[in-house]
């Protein structure tokens, strides 16, 4: 198993997920979105099992801070690699499986 959290130090969800793996020694790499973003390649391997439109947290403040509610579903590949920060965290993946929250039920099922 190679886990590796997508998260925010600041996300509660992040910190369950992390608290989750701890509890049961299940060894992760955690990355922090604030300080290390997605690369290309990372984003589309956790968006094609989740949708990448589901990756947007479009109820954010940030989202509607930058006036993106009308944005073209063609751009949120290019927004989410600008901007870590407007995904919905936490993005959890295991090789070519990924979960999008704190989905324990699914992760029990990886091990």
């Amino acid at each position: 198993m190679n886990i590796q959290i997508f998260g925010r130090r600041d996300c509660s969800d992040s910190r369950k997920a992390e608290r989750y793996f701890k509890e049961r020694r299940i060894p992760f790499q955690f990355i922090d979105l604030k300080m290390k973003g997605f690369s290309p390649k990372e984003l589309e391997s956790v968006a094609r099992p989740i949708g990448m439109e589901n990756l947007l947290d479009r109820e954010s403040k940030r989202f509607k801070e930058k006036g993106l509610a009308f944005m073209s579903p063609t751009r949120v590949t290019q927004v989410l690699l600008d901007d870590p920060l407007l995904a919905k965290t936490p993005i959890v993946r295991n090789g070519s499986q990924a979960t999008l929250g704190f989905q324990p039920e699914v992760w029990k099922t990886w091990a």
